[in-house]
């Protein structure tokens, strides 16, 4: 069986170094060239040609804008809380990276005698069945919950009316529409039975995607989706930031690479949740012809497409009515939704 420590084979923690390292330079990689794609794709919805000067067809300009954002002057306003203020962004960034070690993005694979299921935090044990968290929805619950810190303490670390006022949207806007997205997800729990995500995504093989294949899972779809667009502050619920109102919101005080770490964790939060709602609705890797990956890889990036159709189509909301949707609309809808699911599953099964 070869060596162990603390009871597992020694090529499950090689396979987990492997897979935390794919799995970071996806993400990164991921939203780097978000950000083209997103400045291209808006473009052409807009008749322009987006970014097109440094590299072909602007392909080199995620690179160029970071080697700028490194290399301006770093800036910290005199009557900031310095500490809050340089661990803020780290606050943003950190829980939207490590929110992916509970994501299964593929099939198990098999290494000689061992399977490696394809999800940072799993490994098989020695009868060869699947273990992982068995409460994978409520750590990234817990993560995103954490990331909405790093704005709130933004604002009010960087001393300015600007910056107070987006941290404080911030954390209304998450407190609203988290609410709402935890109960939508409730309907998941129902029809599968299990709070784990690898058995979320079992229960979906064979094209029976909680999407699709019901009337409250399509509801349910469609209100976390838009609700998790809402908690990472994506237009039309950017009201954080809000440049036309207050100059950058939170990150108005800020430049260079503290300024670029909020940027990368808009984008990162929004591959997570993008990746999250593949998991619960779309049958995560499931697919027909093509390896597993590729289909989560695929849904995943459809995801990302519709949030930057989403950007190009509509306006930012009033602040009344972006708190009046979550509190009036959403919430009923989910608590009714809840209800829903149970009957769907007593009448259908």
């Amino acid at each position: 069986m070869g060596y162990e420590i603390l009871g597992l084979p020694l090529i499950y923690y090689f396979a987990m170094v492997a897979k935390v390292l794919v799995a970071f330079v996806f993400v990164l990689l991921t939203v780097a060239y978000a950000t083209y794609a997103e400045r291209k794709i808006i473009g052409h919805m807009q008749v322009r040609l987006g970014p097109m000067r440094t590299g072909w067809h602007g392909l080199l300009q995620p690179i160029a804008d970071g080697v700028k954002l490194f290399f301006k002057e770093e800036i910290i306003p005199s009557q900031a809380s310095k500490f809050a203020f340089v661990i803020a962004p780290l606050i943003a960034l950190i829980p939207a990276f490590i929110s992916f070690a509970v994501i299964p993005f593929g099939d198990t694979i098999t290494i000689g005698e061992y399977k490696i299921p394809l999800q940072i935090a799993g490994f098989a044990d020695k009868t060869g069945t699947i273990v992982d968290i068995n409460v994978g929805v409520l750590y990234i619950l817990a993560m995103a919950s954490i990331g909405v810190y790093g704005i709130v303490l933004a604002g009010w670390s960087s001393n300015s009316k600007y910056s107070l006022l987006g941290g404080l949207r911030s954390s209304a806007q998450m407190i609203s529409y988290e609410l709402a997205a935890g109960l939508a997800i409730i309907s998941v729990f129902m029809m599968s039975g299990s709070l784990s995500l690898q058995k979320i995504v079992e229960n979906q093989a064979g094209g029976h995607w909680y999407a699709f294949t019901s009337i409250p899972g399509f509801i349910a779809f469609v209100i976390f989706f838009i609700c998790s667009l809402a908690e990472i502050n994506r237009t039309p619920f950017d009201l954080p930031e809000a440049e036309t109102e207050l100059v950058s919101g939170f990150c108005t005080e800020y430049s260079s690479m503290k300024y670029a770490m909020f940027f990368m964790a808009e984008y990162a939060n929004m591959v997570t949740v993008c990746a999250v709602t593949t998991t619960l609705f779309l049958g995560g890797w499931h697919g027909p012809i093509l390896p597993g990956w590729m289909w989560f890889i695929i849904k995943v990036y459809a995801l990302i497409f519709c949030c930057m159709w989403i950007r190009a189509t509509y306006p930012r909301y009033r602040y009344d009515q972006l708190m009046g949707i979550g509190w009036k609309v959403f919430l009923p809808i989910t608590l009714l939704n809840v209800v829903l699911t149970g009957v769907w599953i007593m009448v259908v099964g």
